[in-house]
């Protein structure tokens, strides 16, 4: 039995919908051509389906049966999403196996995949992914001071808040010398603390407002140095008594990671206070917190029509309010301030056509344009093309989510191409 799916398949009436991301390890290539057999978790017995890679190393969206909706809009002792194991391999690299990655009913799950080449190691990778924070058995957050005291010893060196490129995740609690240290870029450590800690299926502004409480937490660990004050060295840890669930290798969900690259600036701020506030939260159910977020009492609050902001404010009080970082690190330009489209001209279109063109040589289904400042149908059926790549949506338009990705996904590119 896996937790109480596999005897429950046969009866299954929802379904959940799967696309499976490939990229090399070493230079972050998407890899064509790979091939991922998907089976039950627990029940390997037999292949569901096999799936190929294609040019941008991405599959099609597969459907895949998932538990009914209610059991993931409400407790229940029966686990709310399916979990899936993958087996994929490629010519040239060693093959990866990643069990548990999970589907939850009418949500589009992304499942990123890195492999190694064979000439850097011979041994394939395994990833198993935990159970969700809110049906899994993890320990409770030990309370913290949602304000942190600043001294005069330089405890807090900072003196702004900036949006980080990469936070390092001590997998472990802090003091587990054992466990490893991984860099990961910011809004990929949201989005998988994120789809860990809350369900893709609640309400949007219910994940609005915890993904704003898990951004504004994660700022204050960064603003702080609150580890490396310590004397470690990292920015945060993977436990749930510390900060939060965060599990290496696992599936993110695509509405969660949209809202993500919509807010990534945003955190909680309190009048007359630096720095973002330290936003503790439990699920309500299991452990109750009366001065914090309750994440299914912020779900049934998104069922009455509540914004996030007005769910922030009714657990954290109405003295809180949503503040954005001042800068936002390893980017070519910061956002101009305006969505560029048809039309447009400057020189803030130039540089999203030189980012562009520059994606496409790896991105090869991107085409490569004129770099002229002038935005005409050209770049747009590009930035149409890059949207439907990286899950955006696909209007043609560079808003704010879309100059990031562009400038996260280049600079990304660069480094590799500077290390090789």
């Amino acid at each position: 039995m896996q937790r109480k799916m596999i005897s429950m398949m046969q009866n299954e009436t929802d379904s959940g919908r799967l696309t499976i991301n490939v990229n090399s390890g070493v230079n972050l290539i998407p890899i064509e051509n790979a091939v991922i057999n998907i089976t039950y978790s627990g029940d390997p017995s037999g292949t569901i389906t096999s799936v190929t890679t294609n040019e941008n190393g991405q599959t099609d969206e597969i459907e895949l049966p998932a538990p009914p909706l209610q059991y993931s809009l409400q407790p229940s002792e029966v686990q709310p999403y399916s979990e899936y194991t993958l087996h994929v391999e490629a010519d040239g690299y060693e093959p990866v196996d990643i069990t548990g990655s999970e589907i939850l009913p009418n949500e589009t799950s992304i499942q990123p995949v890195i492999m190694t080449p064979t000439e850097v190691s011979d041994q394939p990778e395994g990833i198993d992914i935990g159970p969700h924070t809110l049906f899994g058995d993890y320990p409770p957050k030990i309370a913290e001071a949602e304000i942190k005291p600043i001294s005069e010893t330089g405890e807090i060196v900072l003196t702004r808040v900036v949006v980080p490129e990469f936070v390092v995740v001590h997998d472990g609690p802090p003091n587990d010398g054992a466990a490893e240290n991984y860099y990961v870029r910011y809004k990929d450590y949201i989005k998988n603390v994120a789809s860990s800690e809350i369900y893709a299926t609640w309400p949007e502004e219910t994940i609005r407002a915890n993904v704003i409480a898990i951004m504004s937490f994660t700022l204050n660990r960064v603003f702080t140095e609150w580890y490396r004050n310590k004397g470690y060295n990292f920015t945060i840890t993977s436990s749930t008594a510390y900060d939060h669930k965060w599990i290496y290798g696992r599936n993110i969900f695509e509405n969660i990671s949209q809202i993500v690259d919509e807010i990534f600036s945003a955190y909680v701020s309190r009048p007359n206070v630096l720095q973002p506030l330290l936003t503790q939260y439990c699920d309500g159910k299991r452990v109750t917190c009366p001065n914090w977020m309750s994440q299914w009492g912020s779900k049934y609050l998104g069922d009455q029509n509540y914004t996030a902001e007005a769910i922030l404010k009714y657990y954290y009080g109405e003295s809180v309010y949503i503040n954005n970082a001042e800068a936002i690190s390893g980017i070519p330009a910061s956002w101009p301030g305006e969505n560029l489209t048809v039309g447009s001209r400057g020189e803030a279109v130039s540089q999203v056509q030189e980012l562009l063109n520059a994606v496409a040589e790896v991105y090869t289904a991107i085409p490569q344009i004129s770099v002229d400042g002038i935005y005409g149908p050209a770049t747009e059926g590009a930035v149409r093309k890059f949207q439907e790549i990286f899950k955006l949506g696909q209007s043609g338009i560079v808003d704010y989510p879309t100059w990031y990705k562009i400038s996260e996904i280049y600079v990304g590119i660069s480094r590799i191409a500077e290390l090789n």
